[in-house]
């Protein structure tokens, strides 16, 4: 019997300490290093920083192409060992546990100047990968600096406090006192905010604003895809992602396990190139099963990134063949809490007939307890879940939004809680029924899904798609795709991407 010894990458078998602190993968590294200019590992003088250090893996992978890149000019081994670690990567870990990993996978010893070390140069232990325990800087129960809770981040010094060094203070170039040509990382995505249900801030993005601040040539990093259109607090850094003309490349991932296998991050990844010497257009590069769909364009057409290519110019046929007139079904759609009732109030046996989740369903509210400031209460209303693809975080497979089992047509008279949001509300029954068939097109259902990056969905998600103002008759996929010219090619693109609703509904648009 033929045995073959096979020694794994240590870096390829980690496992994540979980979804908001996720180890990357050699192999993405690697992609991702791809994108900078290849002249940077023979430059003996060109300086790298990872001010997000997990396992050390970026650092590992640039000083094997330093290695490789400075030969000619450094030929003895040693030699250039000691000129790449000690003036050319450099480190700020996130803990002090994954201090620890990286320098073992940089400097082969969890100590810089330990035993084992291939560079004998360091005068201590941390050589050129930092970290320090710090606390956080409570103001009003929340951190000034990454808007932690204090109930839950507020921890004694033998604890982890997660106050990350890099965001930590005003003055980021104290770190090392140097200018860097590239900076790469994988920062943490988020933290809890002491909100129901432990929910979580992002906060990925404050270690991109920060890094900008050091003016390095060139900047990349992996992030969570739901910046795109979503996210809380992200509405500023968004505008501005899509306004920088530096960012050249955005490789996007709708399936997080593309690239972290066994991670799910709902909405998907991506890593961008920023390029500060360079404006220009953005090459967005969309990964689907495996196949690169590339394209040339500028980020901020719309207010929010419509993640694929193909979908761009439907949205313009669309939105420029309104007729005079028509709004946006964002004017129309209602906001949370439509009736003022939130998800966890308590159902009555009498009083107002209210829609209550799935699991309750008709109950009653007291009077006193509506609002009903958009007059809808005694209107027929199309109630539609406001999670209506819960469960589902991966984008890359179809998606249904809705369908009969999760909408509700209210009659007059009837109200709702926060568990739905009010589509449309209208004078007659035939009106509302014309308005569900609108809603259920692939079309519109489509033109949703640009606006969509995680399973909650509100009133401006529905940006994209025009209020016909008039609704009589059943509405199909062919009377829209007629109404708005779409083509067959990107007929096949909607229909791609759109779950099948109903029996009667096929995946293709009869002629």
């Amino acid at each position: 019997m033929i045995q073959t010894n096979y020694n794994p990458d240590v870096l390829s078998c980690l496992a994540n300490l979980s979804n908001d602190e996720v180890f990357t993968p050699p192999s993405l590294v690697n992609n991702i290093l791809d994108v900078l200019p290849p002249e940077l590992w023979s430059d003996p003088n060109a300086k790298f920083l990872d001010p997000v250090s997990k396992s050390g893996v970026f650092l590992r992978e640039m000083a094997k192409r330093l290695m490789i890149g400075l030969e000619t000019q450094i030929p003895d081994k040693q030699k250039r060992i000691n000129h790449i670690f000690s003036n050319q990567l450099y480190g700020i870990a996130i803990t002090d546990l994954t201090a620890l990993l990286s320098r073992r996978s940089l400097y082969c010893s969890k100590v810089a100047n330990g035993n084992y070390s291939i560079y004998d140069g360091f005068n201590d232990d941390q050589g050129n990968i930092k970290h320090e325990l710090i606390n956080h800087t409570w103001q009003n129960g929340n951190c000034t600096f990454c808007g932690a809770n204090q109930e839950s981040y507020g921890r004694n010094d033998a604890l982890e406090t997660y106050a990350y060094n890099f965001i930590h203070t005003n003055e980021p170039e104290n770190f090392f006192n140097m200018k860097f040509d590239v900076i790469a990382g994988n920062p943490p995505y988020q933290l809890s905010d002491g909100g129901n249900s432990r929910s979580a801030k992002p906060i990925y993005h404050k270690f991109i604003q920060q890094a900008k601040k050091l003016n390095p040539r060139y900047l990349t990093m992996i992030t969570p895809a739901r910046w795109y259109a979503g996210g809380k607090g992200l509405d500023d850094f968004r505008a501005e992602m899509l306004q920088d003309k530096r960012i050249r490349k955005l490789v996007d991932f709708e399936n997080s396990n593309d690239v972290f296998p066994g991670v799910d991050v709902a909405g998907g990844i991506c890593y961008f190139l920023w390029d500060r010497d360079n404006k220009g257009q953005c090459e967005v590069v969309n990964i689907i099963e495996g196949k690169n769909v590339k394209s040339e364009r500028n980020l901020d057409e719309f207010s929010i990134l419509i993640r694929h290519s193909q979908a761009i110019p439907i949205i313009r046929k669309v939105l420029t063949q309104r007729e005079n007139g028509e709004k946006k079904l964002s004017e129309v759609v209602s906001s949370r809490k439509p009736f003022g009732l939130p998800t966890n109030y308590n159902p009555l046996n009498r009083g107002i007939p209210c829609w209550f989740i799935q699991k309750i369903g008709m109950k009653f509210a007291s009077n006193n307890d509506i609002s009903d400031d958009n007059n809808l209460l005694d209107k027929w209303k199309f109630l539609a879940p406001k999670s209506p693809i819960a469960g589902q975080t991966d984008f890359s497979k179809p998606v249904g939004f809705y369908y009969d089992g999760n909408t509700i047509i209210a009659k007059p008279g009837e109200c709702c809680t926060e568990s739905f949001i009010v589509l449309g509300a209208f004078s007659t029954e035939k009106e509302v029924l014309a308005y569900k068939s609108y809603i259920f097109t692939k079309v519109v259902r489509f033109l949703l899904l640009q606006t969509v990056v995680s399973q909650d969905v509100t009133r401006n998600n529905f940006q994209f798609i025009p209020d016909l103002g008039k609704y009589e008759s059943e509405y199909t996929d062919k009377m829209l795709i007629k109404r708005w010219g779409i083509t067959d090619e990107e007929w096949n693109f909607i229909d791609s991407k759109i779950k099948n609703i109903g029996n009667n509904q096929t995946s293709k648009v009869d002629e």
